[in-house]
């Protein structure tokens, strides 16, 4: 839907800051910079977890036979050190480092294989995450994208579901080996030594206290981070979008300079959140020094005078404490990364907690439309307190076309989106053979609707797929059939793959006007009872005009139109012109009606339209 003629600004939703300015355009959201319900969003990742549960089990079971290895396996240094070292028996020493190193082979099997099922795991979750993300993204009605920026959900759907996917797949199993490492290990110090475990255990409340501290200032600035992504992102879209009007104007070093400041956030905000995040490990390896060294000195005294505690069991006790402290250290470093997927993971489910379309369950589903359409004191407002359509009344009867005419941002084509249930109405009814559409199911009413664009869009697909786009089930021949009657045959043929020529970039590869040939082709395959022109060919050269005029004749016949226009061409024949100004009907009537009248639209024929006649009937 072409939303450049109408003011259509509307409230953005809580996840997002409205850009000042008015229109759909200049409303683009803006993610918050602060994860607002951690719990949350951690619960709900949790619950595409809980769909893997066996996996995880198994991770689970490897993680723990690992770390059951790794505790024998440090025991039996201190056996080494006691039984074989002290006495001096090398071909026992030499039989228990061999025994050491199967069990230790057996240790990085079962962390391999815990690693490839976390892998899978991630995959699976964030692919399942990109699914629903992308399915719910198709439920959201057209005025969510007419108030948010491409580039930005563009972001969200990339970089944030992929910034998920490196801390499932690398950080998930950190932290089930790190937590059971933990259990493990203390449980093992506990049965070595448990004087030892508890003096240990000094350091460990003061490693969470940092932890929290540094964890809550950094989930700040990696939200920024990925919000600062996202901005840039939307800007490089837009840009590379609008290279030709950059050119054009000579902005080239106007986006140089914008593109300087959004990377400048960018980088900023990324160095604080790197810099503060970093900040974890050497603090967590100073606490992890300075417990050695209380251990070193309460467990040199115990061995010293004699007190149960051997060299080796010394030896063992600080091997036990470095494998304990160090998944402690792995889980405050971690807090970082799922800072940064938290961040990510908010910003997807922002989108996921956005008021889909939804139909009542007794909606009526029509199959055959006759295209009586009335519409009954209709008031509509983007705004609150701002209506830009007012008690507007009118009808078509099957067959009719009903031209909308007025100036710029007038309501011409706020017209059109109530029509297709785009947006509902204020207040009002609209009526299609006598049914309240608001009561008519979305998919049946638009199945019914055909819509011709001032701004076409084409998929980087063949032509015969963007001409099948109106009716998927429709054959090649009546592709071409639909192809022949807009009159784009002749050039389809003409390209080096005719039909199966594809199209790059929304079709730059061929010229505006016949894209607009094919968005027409398009609309008469999908045989429609009601048939929506907005500004339909206002971007075809008069020429190309004349040859479509027929065209555009024979899909509207017997199917009631609407047409938004400025061409003389396509309204003069209309059974109804409505003038629209301020959001207010003003005038209706034929087109020599509205003439003898000498009023608004006299005065919007002469100063606009007089030209064109002139051309035409030269």
């Amino acid at each position: 839907m072409s939303n450049n003629s109408e003011n259509k600004s509307q409230t953005a939703s809580p996840s997002f800051v409205p850009r000042p300015g008015g229109g759909p355009g200049h409303m683009m959201g803006m993610p918050k910079a602060k994860v607002k319900n951690a719990k949350g969003t951690l619960l709900r990742l949790l619950k595409y977890l809980i769909d893997k549960k066996l996996i995880l089990l198994l991770v689970f079971i490897f993680s723990t036979v690992a770390t059951i290895i790794n505790v024998i396996g440090t025991r039996l240094n201190g056996t080494i050190v006691d039984n074989y070292i002290a006495r001096g028996d090398t071909s026992g020493l030499l039989k228990i480092c061999i025994i050491m190193a199967v069990i230790y082979i057996f240790g990085v099997v079962f962390t391999y294989l815990q690693n490839n099922l976390m892998v899978e795991v991630a995959q699976k979750t964030v692919m399942a995450i990109r699914r629903d993300l992308f399915n719910y993204m198709q439920k959201l009605p057209v005025k969510f994208y007419d108030t948010h920026d491409n580039g930005d959900l563009m972001s969200r759907l990339t970089n944030d579901v992929d910034n998920i996917n490196v801390t499932l797949s690398q950080s998930v199993t950190q932290l089930f080996s790190s937590i059971i490492n933990i259990i493990g290990m203390l449980i093992a110090m506990l049965l070595l030594n448990p004087f030892l475990t508890l003096v240990s255990m000094i350091t460990v409340p003061l490693m969470f206290l940092i932890t929290k501290t540094i964890a809550k200032v950094t989930k700040k600035y990696f939200s920024s981070q990925q919000k600062e992504l996202g901005n840039m992102n939307s800007f490089v879209e837009e840009i590379v979008s609008g290279q030709k009007a950059v050119k054009v104007f000579n902005r080239e070093d106007m986006v140089k300079e914008q593109f300087g400041e959004i990377n400048e956030r960018l980088r900023h905000s990324a160095v604080r959140a790197q810099v503060f995040s970093g900040v974890m490990g050497p603090m967590m390896n100073f606490i992890n020094n300075s417990s050695y060294v209380i251990i070193a000195v309460v467990g040199g005294y115990l061995v010293i005078s004699g007190k149960g505690l051997t060299a080796g069991m010394m030896f063992t006790f600080i091997l036990y404490m470095r494998n304990f402290t160090r998944p402690v250290s792995d889980l405050a470093n971690l807090f970082n990364t799922i800072q940064s997927a938290m961040a990510g993971a908010e910003r997807v489910f922002e989108i996921m907690d956005e008021e889909p379309e939804k139909d009542n369950l007794n909606d009526v589903k029509i199959n055959t439309v006759k295209g009586d359409v009335e519409v009954h004191d209709v008031t509509f407002s983007y705004l609150p307190q701002k209506p830009v359509l007012k008690n507007a009344s009118f009808s078509a009867k099957p067959g009719q076309t009903i031209a909308l005419v007025g100036p710029t941002g007038a309501g011409k084509t706020t017209v059109v989106n109530l029509l297709t249930r785009f947006y509902d109405v204020d207040s009002g009814i609209i009526k299609i053979d006598g049914l309240d559409i608001n009561k008519i199911h979305r998919k049946s009413l638009r199945s019914n609707l055909a819509i011709v664009l001032q701004d076409t869009f084409l998929f980087s697909e063949s032509i015969r797929e963007n001409i099948r786009y109106g009716r998927l089930s429709a054959t090649d021949t009546e592709v071409e059939a639909a192809a022949k009657v807009a009159n784009c045959h002749s050039f389809i043929t003409h390209l080096a793959h005719g039909y199966d020529t594809v199209l790059t970039d929304n079709g730059r590869n061929l010229s505006q006007g016949q894209r607009q040939l094919l968005a027409i082709a398009r609309a008469i395959l999908a045989d429609p009872a009601i048939l929506i022109l907005d500004e339909a060919t206002s971007s075809i050269d008069t020429r190309t005009e004349m040859h479509i005029q027929e065209a555009m004749l024979k899909l509207m016949e017997g199917r009631t139109s609407f047409v938004i226009a400025h061409r003389l061409s396509t309204i003069r024949n209309a059974d109804q012109i409505l003038v629209i100004n301020h959001g207010e009907i003003i005038e209706r009537g034929t087109h020599d009606e509205l003439l003898q009248r000498d009023g608004f639209y006299a005065n919007l024929y002469n100063s606009q339209f007089k030209t064109g006649l002139a051309e035409e009937t030269a």
